[in-house]
């Protein structure tokens, strides 16, 4: 039912809480994981932001290359993948290019004047994707 499942991970912890959901619904389906980190750099006025850029890139990189390896390494098909820019915008144009069937993602449980500030990529995503979102409040999240 579910051939690609497409992980975003922000690289925290929160986000990681959905992993152990994925691993158990891609062995029963025989899915291919899409562990997914969208990367952004913020630069102060006068800093090199291509610099920036490659730092943040790099670091997605790695940290994905991670958990990639870590999935394999249970007896899992992953192919991870980092993008730049926007994450919901990423998450959402990343889904429809593999094709994915589910997409499958901790949501951090923000709500009132922080959702509204920092909005909610898990509520983007939920909104604008074309294929099922399993989400999942992950432990210690706010409430």
């Amino acid at each position: 039912m579910f051939k690609r499942i497409v992980v975003p991970l922000d690289g925290s912890e929160l986000a990681e809480a959905i992993l152990p959901k994925v691993e158990d619904l891609a062995r029963v389906h025989g899915s291919e994981v899409i562990p997914l980190r969208v990367a952004v750099a913020h630069t102060l006025p006068g800093a090199d932001p291509i610099e920036a850029q490659v730092r943040v890139v790099e670091e997605a990189e790695r940290y994905i290359g991670y958990i990639t390896e870590r999935l394999e390494s249970r007896g899992l098909v992953a192919k991870g993948v980092v993008r730049y820019g926007e994450a919901a915008t990423e998450i959402l144009d990343h889904v429809q290019e593999v094709t994915a069937d589910l997409v499958a993602m901790s949501t951090h449980g923000r709500s009132g004047v922080t959702r509204w500030l920092l909005g909610s990529v898990a509520e983007k995503v939920l909104r604008g994707s074309p294929v099922p979102v399993l989400l999942v409040r992950a432990p210690g999240a706010t409430r």
